[in-house]
């Protein structure tokens, strides 16, 4: 059987201190540097969490995926999704969040934790519409923790530099076939998947 470390002394007496970096990156609010880094990516991770567990979401825009309103708060915009909620429905229920930003090429990432609240305001809709259309809703995001990360992640993974390493993996309609042990037409899924995705973006 594996040892297991239980206990948050077992933990600090394994892993010892963080250096002074670590320690004094962490802020309350927007740094120029934090802006301009959430500013340029266009691409984010969403932690939530609620009665059930916790969740996690990819979000992406052309633009920046965040607005910022001022040094604490950001927008974020609820486009089309596949319409399960699992996000909203956590963040309704319990506000905590947090935010992952990666900007492609950089091995730089920038990590939020904070509340989120949710609103259908067209005040607040209204700021994102693109080609006609708004998002549902828009998440506003109050950070109480913001700080770059740990670079080593995306150097070991060669991100950005790695190339397409997505040859022979299975479609999506290949797992939903799989799935429901065939039943699901995921041929045909994935045929009309993206002229789907090009008429249901915003």
């Amino acid at each position: 059987m594996p040892k297991w470390l239980e206990t948050l002394e077992e933990l600090h007496g394994h892993y010892g201190s963080p250096g002074e970096a670590s320690q004094i990156k962490v802020t309350a609010h927007l740094t120029s540097g934090y802006r301009a880094h959430i500013e340029r990516a266009r691409f984010c991770v969403l932690a939530t969490v609620g009665p059930e567990g916790t969740d996690c979401s990819p979000r992406g825009d052309e633009g920046p995926v965040v607005r910022i309103q001022d040094d604490r708060t950001m927008l974020l915009p609820d486009w089309k999704g596949n319409e399960r909620l699992d996000s909203l429905r956590n963040i309704v229920r319990d506000g905590r969040v947090s935010v992952l930003f990666l900007i492609p090429g950089s091995n730089t990432t920038i990590r939020v934790n904070g509340l989120a609240k949710l609103s259908p305001d067209q005040s607040l809709c209204g700021q994102f519409e693109r080609l006609g259309k708004r998002p549902r809703t828009v998440i506003a995001i109050r950070a109480s923790e913001i700080y770059s990360q740990c670079a080593r992640a995306l150097i070991r993974s060669g991100l950005w530099t790695s190339g397409d390493a997505s040859a022979g993996l299975p479609s999506i309609g290949d797992m939903l076939k799989e799935i429901t042990d065939g039943s699901f037409d995921g041929a045909t899924y994935d045929a009309e998947w993206p002229r789907r995705a090009a008429r249901t973006m915003w």
